[in-house]
């Protein structure tokens, strides 16, 4: 049976440290470079290995969500580098540091979400290439959307999968049932590169309230803005009414039958139950349907941000994470 867990795990994991200095500067030892996809374009990717002595686990592939950039995750980041694993991130196309696909910056666009797929093979099958395994996958929100289909398609074949409240599904006034149809409509009616709302993180939200879409800890969430200011080509703004349109048909293919029941990889879901952009239902629907699913979820204390959450919800995010790959990936002792 599928383990259904509620609060996390007791099991606290080590941190290096908590402190903004780690969250605000890129470690001396991570290289930054950028990288070219098969088309030409240039992704920036960043790279972490552990430090000398730590046991060896495999490597960890972390994909950011929606107008994310990696910056935003270097406390993690560094925390799975000191507990042994070769640790690696990208912006992906369109976005963070990785160009824009629209005359304007600030908007986040795709003309199908396909493309970051094949995106996502390339990078994944280089990285394969040049980092010990076993190899893990993890992805974030839009980023985990994308991971758990490239899985489902075949396109990347991790040992264990990892998904922060992956977008598989919308938190909106509008049915589920007319959401792809009414972004098409509103590609036909005007430009598809404009932005689908003004602000904010979804259509009806403030600026003001963008954080408590987020994450309770306003230190983390003033980590992000203090990187934009710092790198000023990593600001963006809302999504394309194209991009909603494309991300709408891209999560019902995912409902496709069949296809999430063919995963065969052991895969962790982190959900937070009153998440205000993705929609809980759809991430205990997914579970249900994965051959060896883990679902962990939080309740008010949590917010969409799992990984950049205040501290005791935070640890306990780390840790699930933590305990989940060590009975999936068992450390080895030679």
């Amino acid at each position: 049976m599928r383990p259904r867990l509620c609060h996390g795990s007791a099991e606290v994991s080590a941190r290096l440290d908590g402190s903004g200095d780690v969250r605000r500067a890129i470690p001396a030892f991570a290289r930054e470079w950028r990288w070219a996809l098969p088309d030409g374009h240039q992704i920036r990717r960043i790279s972490l290995d552990p430090p000398a002595g730590a046991l060896p686990r495999g490597s960890i592939l972390f994909m950011p969500g929606r107008a994310d950039f990696y910056e935003k995750y270097l406390e993690t980041l560094v925390e799975w580098a000191g507990a042994g694993w070769h640790v690696s991130s990208a912006d992906w196309r369109g976005q963070g540091a990785s160009g824009r696909m629209t005359a304007d910056p600030l908007v986040g666009h795709i003309e199908d979400f396909s493309i970051w797929i094949s995106d996502l093979g390339a990078l994944w099958r280089d990285w394969v290439r040049t980092t010990p395994g076993p190899h893990v996958l993890v992805g974030h929100s839009m980023g985990g959307h994308l991971v758990l289909r490239a899985v489902a398609e075949g396109v990347a074949s991790p040992e264990a999968v990892v998904l922060s409240a992956p977008m598989l599904g919308f938190v909106t006034a509008i049915p589920q049932f007319v959401q792809h149809v009414y972004a098409k409509l509103m590609c036909l009616i005007g430009n598809p590169e404009r932005m689908a709302w003004k602000s904010s993180e979804k259509p009806g939200s403030a600026s003001d309230d963008r954080m408590t879409l987020l994450t309770h800890d306003a230190d983390r969430y003033s980590d992000e803005l203090w990187w934009r200011a710092a790198r000023p080509e990593l600001e963006i703004g809302p999504a394309s009414w194209r991009w909603v349109e494309r991300a709408a048909a891209s999560i019902e293919a995912l409902r496709a039958r069949g296809l999430l029941e063919a995963v065969m990889a052991p895969v962790l879901l982190l959900a937070a139950k009153h998440d205000a952009l993705v929609s809980w239902p759809s991430l205990d629907a997914a579970a249900a349907r994965l051959p060896r699913s883990e679902l962990v979820a939080w309740g008010p204390e949590a917010r969409h941000e799992l990984l950049r959450e205040a501290d005791p919800v935070r640890a306990q995010v780390m840790a699930a994470i933590s305990s989940f790959l060590n009975r999936a990936l068992p450390a080895r002792t030679a």
